[in-house]
């Protein structure tokens, strides 16, 4: 296993050993509204404070993304690396003792991402990639499915709850349930795509992403045998806001059915 991909699974364990103490006592939790629909608790700004302590320990150069401290000093400073971290994706789950979140760490390396974990601590799962090497669940190679008719496949979505993208999503959920064999909103995107990964899903879209929604999940995607790209199939999704991720020919006929709600 790579050094760097050792350490964040260290960091990510972490991270979910906050989250499962909180998650014996909601009601002490606090919370607080950033935007509508989009929650922090205390407990994300303790686990980023964890992962991002292991991090900066290890390697003490290196930039940081997070959803909740957001970007490091060093970040514009040509850093070579950038970790981006979600400490809890899925809060609004969490909060209501919903159990389908989990914690998400990527490493890039010159922009390229190379290391990814996703932690499920609901369920113990570990996904992990490093690039060109595979991703893994619980040290057990996965891959994406092979099905080959997006009418036969299981597609995943998310919502963010932004009231100006609700028309756009209702059309593409409509759009997607006539063509695909079923639909399912969790709610973690991150988890979303770890699941593309194993073949729990066939695919996956959704708008309104930041990077650290996407890029743990997109590696593991990729190192699986599928594809990432923004709604228009390109490649620049992770600055996009918007993904698809699928087997190859799920991702084919996802594009153009997607392609009219691209930013």
């Amino acid at each position: 296993m790579h050094p760097m991909l050792n350490t964040a699974i260290k960091a990510a364990r972490r991270a979910a050993s906050v989250i499962n103490r909180a998650s014996f006592d909601l009601d002490r939790v606090t919370v607080t509204e950033k935007r509508h629909n989009d929650f922090v608790t205390d407990v994300d700004q303790a686990a980023e404070a964890a992962i991002i302590e292991i991090l900066h320990k290890a390697y003490p150069s290196h930039a940081f993304l997070a959803e909740e401290s957001g970007a490091s000093s060093n970040l514009h400073d040509e850093n070579e690396f950038v970790w981006i971290i979600d400490p809890l994706d899925g809060t609004t789950n969490f909060i209501h003792g919903f159990p389908q979140y989990c914690v998400s760490i990527a490493l890039q390396q010159r922009g390229q991402t190379t290391q990814a974990v996703v932690y499920d601590p609901n369920r113990n799962e570990l996904f992990a990639a490093t690039k060109g090497a595979g991703a893994y669940l619980n040290d057990k190679r996965i891959r994406v499915t092979k099905r080959d008719r997006l009418a036969d496949g299981l597609i995943g979505t998310g919502f963010n709850g932004a009231p100006d993208q609700l028309d756009d999503y209702m059309q593409m959920f409509r759009v997607m349930s006539e063509k695909s064999s079923g639909l399912r909103r969790p709610g973690a995107a991150a988890l979303d795509l770890a699941y593309v990964a194993c073949g729990r899903l066939d695919g996956f879209f959704e708008k309104g992403l930041k990077p650290w929604d996407m890029a743990a999940g997109a590696l593991l995607v990729t190192e699986s045998g599928g594809i990432v790209g923004n709604l228009r199939g390109e490649s620049d999704y992770l600055h996009q806001a918007e993904c698809i991720a699928a087997n190859p020919k799920i991702f084919a006929q996802m594009v153009p059915l997607l392609s009219p709600f691209a930013k």
